[in-house]
């Protein structure tokens, strides 16, 4: 009976996983549509970016988004309120292993099933690439960057659930500028001077715009390897910012727990 009962939550995992997947879609082939359509309007670019750069960068952005799906600071409040978390704590390794193994894991799922996404959309779009070697291997670790940069912060900020669970307008205020300022609603070479200097300092970007540029754009080697040192940069602050807080936060969740 129990093996059955594993069997069936397995299937019902990888149904919503597959229903995730397929949700997920829509959103970058509706920028690519729009972006495109301006670009062809505006005599085939905007600001230097070609219809088929843009249809390169939505393409890798189909890539990076499923890659950084991470455990969401929304997952906090349900862990807590139905005491998931207490059994957690009895286990021999930190929770966010668990999180970081099994959001890993569904990366292989993920690259499988955009592959077929990538073959339409490039026989639909026609992207324009100019990938080298080097590109591709530093791709490899950027994207692997990017998931540990948004797992360690996505982790931060639920665990403000330790302290109260009426969180969701500091969430929703963290998701908007990420969204805003990480490249995934508009390429951040088309953002104002300003914005993008902030962008360049923020963790956002290390997260969506700078490895979907690594593959898509036409960053020189300096940019390259700078970004990486930001990404590792942004790991170590994720890293320390996480081990502080869940110290705190842990001695807090068990003192109100007795």
């Amino acid at each position: 009976m129990s093996n059955e009962r594993e069997r069936v939550i397995s299937i019902t995992l990888s149904e919503a996983e597959w229903q995730a997947f397929v949700a997920r879609q829509p959103e970058p082939v509706v920028y690519l549509v729009v972006w495109s359509a301006v670009a062809t309007s505006r005599g085939g670019s905007v600001q230097g970016i070609t219809a088929g750069e843009f249809a390169a960068y939505y393409i890798v952005w189909t890539l990076v988004r499923n890659m950084n799906i991470v455990f969401t600071p929304y997952g906090w409040e349900h862990r807590i309120q139905q005491g998931e978390l207490s059994g957690m704590l009895l286990r021999p390794v930190h929770p966010i292993h668990y999180d970081l193994a099994y959001f890993a894991g569904w990366k292989v799922v993920a690259v499988v099933l955009w592959i077929p996404v990538a073959a339409v959309l490039s026989i639909a779009f026609r992207p324009t690439f100019h990938i080298t070697p080097l590109h591709v291997v530093v791709f490899f670790v950027a994207i692997w960057g990017a998931y540990l940069i948004r797992s360690m912060l996505l982790w931060v900020l639920g665990m403000i659930t330790f302290w109260t669970t009426r969180v969701s307008a500091i969430y929703d205020t963290y998701f908007t500028a990420e969204l805003l300022l990480s490249g995934r609603l508009v390429p951040l070479a088309l953002l104002p001077a300003w914005a993008a200097g902030l962008a360049d300092v923020l963790p956002f970007k290390y997260t969506f715009g700078y490895p979907i540029e690594v593959l898509a754009g036409s960053l020189s080697t300096t940019e390259l390897f700078t970004g990486l040192a930001f990404q590792a940069a942004w790991i170590a602050i994720g890293t320390a910012l996480v081990a502080a807080v869940w110290r705190v936060g842990v001695r807090r969740y068990g003192a109100v727990g007795t």
